[in-house]
């Protein structure tokens, strides 16, 4: 093993006892009753009994908002929106999804009405109000079953990123979506080595790098590995059915706040005319952006120009 390799693997471990350390809220942390749940500095525990880890940037008195993950990542991944609005005055506030990141790995209640009302919990634990809802991917879903289950009262605006909504999967009444089959090898995949699906997805068409002229980078690469492994294997098994046979429009038709749609026209996660093209259409006043060229991933290949379209958004 030479010098980086060895230095690599240090790193990681680092990280993982880091990791684990964290995900488990110390014994004597003080927690508070609110609106039926509890928080503390830096965790949330819902009324199901879910250990929620969130991240509050920025100065409190700044306008909110709010950022949900996509699979099977974590708050970490929208480091880099969270710190470029931060530092404009913003109050950012992104949570670990249940079973994923930091947060506990229920077995049961990973489902979008479950991770609707985990956001609803950060959002009373915390007590935001006028709060702008990003979402990326399941993330979007996440935000658009929130509004369709808990309304706009706490919300000002809401953004998709490259979202699920409003429906993935290929049904009599949805005849363009991802055929079931897709999703039955992701499954499968899943439990055969999650691991290697994880590396798969993010090295090749996540971030766009199995495009010609590509440039792939190590670091995304291992960035999206890692997240993908603090979740629980449960957890983002059963995510895959919440994010893809989900059905979104129902909700979407609830939405009585200025939206934001952004997609790239190269996703090959979530393909762009059934996703974005149509939740601008059934959102009334929707605004849809289109990246050309972008993957998926575009909340990294394109976030100097996303967090510029943020902000321009939130300063509307």
């Amino acid at each position: 093993m030479n010098t980086l390799n060895r230095a690599l693997t240090l790193a990681a471990l680092t990280l993982a006892t880091a990791v684990a350390a964290e995900a488990s809220p110390a014994a004597g942390l003080k927690t508070a009753a609110v609106t039926g749940s509890e928080h503390s500095e830096s965790y949330i525990t819902t009324k199901d009994g879910v250990s929620l880890y969130y991240k509050d940037w920025g100065p409190r008195n700044g306008q909110v908002v709010t950022f949900s993950h996509g699979w099977p990542l974590n708050s970490d991944s929208w480091e880099s929106q969270m710190m470029f609005l931060a530092s404009k005055g913003y109050r950012v506030v992104a949570h670990d999804r249940r079973g994923h990141g930091r947060s506990s790995q229920p077995w049961e209640g990973n489902d979008m009405d479950h991770y609707a009302d985990d956001l609803a919990a950060v959002l009373e634990a915390l007590d935001l109000k006028d709060a702008t809802l990003v979402g990326f991917s399941t993330g979007g879903g996440e935000v658009a079953r929130y509004i369709g289950r808990h309304g706009t009262s706490r919300v000002k605006k809401a953004v998709l990123v490259a979202s699920v909504p409003p429906l993935m999967l290929k049904t009599d009444s949805n005849p363009d979506g991802v055929p079931l089959e897709v999703f039955d090898g992701l499954r499968q995949a899943s439990l055969d080595n999650r691991s290697q699906l994880y590396l798969d997805i993010a090295s090749g068409p996540f971030f766009g790098y199995n495009r010609a002229g590509a440039k792939p980078s190590q670091g995304l690469i291992k960035s999206f590995w890692v997240q993908g492994m603090q979740a629980g294997h449960k957890n983002t098994y059963d995510s895959i059915t919440a994010f893809s046979a989900t059905d979104f429009r129902e909700d979407l038709k609830k939405f009585d706040v200025p939206t934001l749609v952004i997609h790239g026209d190269d996703d090959q996660i979530v393909p762009i005319d059934t996703s974005a093209r149509a939740s601008a259409a059934i959102v009334k006043g929707a605004q849809l952006i289109v990246y050309p060229g972008a993957p998926h991933g575009l909340a990294d290949t394109h976030k100097e120009r996303l967090n510029q379209d943020l902000l321009n958004f939130l300063q509307q």
